[in-house]
C-alpha cells in the first residue's frame, strides 16, 4: 500500500469507480475507498435491484393475460425468499465485478471508510491509516431522506426494502416521485395492498402532464389508491402492525410505512470542513462545471453535488474529471439534454423539455399526441 497516491477516490459508486479507473488509465496512481460496498446506490440499492424486481412483478400480468392468448395454467404462487435471494446473487456478482475492474486497473482498494483530515490527507477509519493524496474526489452519492415525526422510526425507505424479510399484506408509501411510484407498482403486482400519501395534487410532479396522467391512471387502474393533498403526521404500533395518522384527521391500518420523501448528500463526517469544501443552499457539494470544489485539491462527482441524480450523469462526471485532470483532455459533462425512464408499470421515458416547461421558453409550440394499446393487450380486456 502506498502513503502516497495521486488520486484519492472516497466512494465505490458508479461515478467514483469510473473516476478511479480513467485516471488509472492515463498514469495516476490511485486509491478508491468505500465503507459498504463497491457498486453504489445503482448496482447495490438502486437501478439493478430494483428493475430485477420489476421484471419479477411484471409476471403477474402476463399470467393474468395468458388464458386470454389459449394458454391454460394453474393458479400462480409467489415466494418473495426466491426473489429476494437471486437479487442478493446478482448484485453480490456484480460487485465483484466492479472490485475486479477496478484492481485490474491498478487501483488500491480499501474496504472501509475514508474521511478528510485536510486538503491533501485522507484517513482510512478500521486501518487507521493516513494517505497522503494530490487531489481528492468525493463521489459518496446520496441517502433516503426520512422527515421526523412521532413513529418515523417505525417505517422503511427505498434502501431497507430489498432485504425486507417478508413482505407485509398491506403498504403505505409517502411520496409521489419516481422512487415512491416504481415501488407501488411493483410491490403491487407482488401482492402487496398499496396506498400512496402526497402530500401535493398529483405524482411525479415535474414529468410532462401528458405523462403524469397517463401513468396516474394505469396506477389506479393496477389497484393502488392514491390520496393527495395528505401527509403522514403519526405511527403508532409494531413493525408488523402498525397505524398511520394523517394530517386530515383520518387513519389507516397497514402492515408497513415505507419512506420515499427524498433524498439528501451522503456528505456527514467526511470531514470536507478540513479541506475548505463549501456547501450550496441545498446542503450539497458546491462545484464549479468541472466539479471541482472551493478547495483546488478536493473534486466532487454523482450525486452528492445535487446536479442530476442519475447514474449515467455521475459515470460522466467521473470521466470528465478524470480525462481532464489526468489526461491531459478537458471536457465536462452536459446536463441540459438527459434522458431519463421511471420503471413504472407502464414505464416512463422522456428527455428535452416537458410541455410546461417549452410553453414558459418559448412563445410558440406545438404538440403531437398519440396513443395505443400494444397488441399484447388487444385480446384481453386490459385497457392500458
Amino acid at each position: 500500500m502506498n502513503d502516497s497516491v495521486d488520486l484519492f477516490v472516497i466512494g465505490g459508486g458508479s461515478g467514483g469507480v469510473r473516476a478511479a479507473r480513467i485516471a488509472a488509465s492515463h498514469g495516476a496512481s490511485v486509491a478508491a475507498a468505500e465503507e459498504f460496498r463497491f457498486g453504489g446506490t445503482c448496482v447495490i440499492r438502486g437501478c439493478v435491484p430494483k428493475k430485477l424486481l420489476v421484471l419479477a412483478s411484471r409476471l403477474a400480468d402476463e399470467f393474468a393475460r395468458a388464458p386470454s392468448h389459449g394458454w391454460t395454467i394453474g393458479t400462480p404462487s409467489f415466494d418473495w425468499t426466491t426473489l429476494r435471494e437471486a437479487k442478493e446473487r446478482e448484485i453480490t456478482r456484480l460487485e465483484g465485478l466492479y472490485k475486479k475492474n477496478l484492481g485490474g486497473a491498478g487501483v488500491q482498494i480499501h474496504e472501509e471508510r475514508a474521511e478528510i483530515t485536510g486538503p491533501n490527507t485522507v484517513l482510512l477509519k478500521t486501518s487507521g491509516k493516513t494517505i497522503h493524496a494530490e487531489r481528492i474526489l468525493v463521489a459518496t452519492g446520496g441517502y433516503p431522506f426520512k422527515p421526523d415525526f412521532p413513529g418515523a422510526d417505525l417505517s422503511i425507505d427505498s434502501n431497507d426494502v430489498f432485504d425486507l424479510p417478508e413482505l407485509p399484506d398491506s403498504m403505505v408509501i409517502e411520496g409521489g416521485g419516481y422512487i415512491a411510484v416504481e415501488f407501488a407498482c411493483l410491490l403491487q403486482r407482488l401482492g402487496v395492498q398499496i396506498t400512496i400519501v402526497y402530500r401535493r395534487d398529483q405524482i411525479l410532479r415535474g414529468f410532462d402532464q401528458d405523462m403524469r396522467d397517463h401513468v396516474t391512471e394505469a396506477v389506479r387502474e393496477a389497484g393502488i389508491e392514491i390520496r393527495t393533498h395528505c401527509s403522514i403526521t403519526k405511527i403508532e404500533g409494531t413493525p408488523k402492525d402498525q397505524t398511520v395518522h394523517y394530517d386530515k384527521g383520518s387513519s389507516q391500518k397497514v402492515g408497513q410505512v415505507m419512506m420515499a420523501t427524498g433524498r439528501k448528500p451522503n456528505i456527514a463526517g467526511l470531514g470536507l470542513e478540513t479541506a475548505g469544501v463549501n456547501l450550496n443552499d441545498r446542503g450539497a457539494i458546491q462545484v464549479t462545471r468541472d466539479s471541482q470544489t472551493s478547495a483546488p485539491s478536493v473534486w466532487a462527482v454523482g450525486d452528492v453535488t445535487d446536479r442530476v441524480a442519475l447514474t449515467p450523469i455521475a459515470i460522466r462526471e467521473g470521466h470528465a474529471f478524470a480525462d481532464t485532470v489526468f489526461g491531459n483532455n478537458p471536457w465536462f459533462c452536459d446536463h441540459e439534454l438527459v434522458p431519463t425512464a421511471v420503471f413504472t408499470t407502464p414505464e416512463l421515458g422522456t428527455v428535452g423539455l416537458a410541455e410546461h416547461e417549452a410553453r414558459e421558453r418559448y412563445k410558440h409550440i406545438q404538440v403531437y399526441r398519440s396513443t395505443f394499446r400494444p397488441m399484447t393487450n388487444v385480446l384481453c380486456d386490459k385497457p392500458e
